[in-house]
């Protein structure tokens, strides 16, 4: 099932194949919209953060950019909260986790998408384990299945949108909050470049319109989807 948005993205950046000059990416995996509706994106095997003003062909670079480095603080296989950005200052919240995704609700509950059980669980604060609340079907392409989901987020109404970024699903899925079997929201119409095909779906955000956006990773492109109005 779809619904909700046009099926036929648009480019709002990116889209001119791999590299690193200002109007292409290289990997993208996360975005963020801001108030004028500019989007910054972490450019990943640029190393870098770029940012596309609104209707723009090229982008600027913000931060990085000068190759991969080792400074600051690292992660792995955990999530940690830091304190007043004081690193010596903090908390596990979450370990031995494959995290890929991580967005929190309205009620302060962490969301985590865990790419390799294929599965997102819900952490509300002491919890050891977590609730399990899309997947964990073992991966495929089913309606009740994920295949290494990567980027989340979660609306007003409690539905979690999750990319299934497997190359064989490429599609956004949405988990209204109690059920045992997702929705299709955007993509899965096999792997290409078309305006309704994905390649390794990664990031993903409303703006202030409804309007989806997608880092469409293997096209090197990010993707908006408009929201249909009733």
């Amino acid at each position: 099932q779809k619904n909700r948005f046009q099926q036929f993205g648009i480019i709002v950046a990116g889209g001119n194949g791999e590299g690193q000059k200002l109007n292409q990416l290289s990997y993208p995996e996360a975005i963020f919209i801001d108030n004028d509706k500019s989007i910054y994106i972490a450019d990943k095997w640029n190393h870098r953060i770029v940012k596309w003003k609104q209707n723009s062909d090229t982008g600027e670079i913000i931060a990085g950019g000068n190759e991969s480095g080792n400074r600051n603080n690292q992660l792995n296989r955990r999530v940690i909260r830091y304190f007043d950005q004081n690193e010596a200052n903090q908390q596990v919240l979450i370990s031995n986790i494959n995290c890929e995704g991580l967005t929190i609700d309205k009620n302060g509950f962490i969301y985590a998408s865990d790419c390799w059980n294929h599965e997102v669980r819900r952490w509300k604060e002491g919890d050891v384990k977590g609730e399990l609340v899309a997947g964990g079907s073992r991966q495929g392409n089913r309606l009740n299945q994920l295949n290494e989901p990567t980027f989340i987020f979660i609306d007003e109404d409690y539905s979690l949108y999750i990319s299934d970024a497997d190359c064989l699903n490429n599609r956004v899925m949405r988990w209204c909050e109690g059920n045992g079997k997702g929705e299709i929201a955007v993509g899965g119409n096999g792997i290409g470049s078309q305006p309704n095909q994905l390649i390794s779906p990664t990031g993903l955000l409303y703006d202030n319109e409804g309007n989806l956006y997608i880092v469409d990773q293997g096209n090197y492109r990010i993707q908006k989807y408009e929201k249909i109005l009733n």
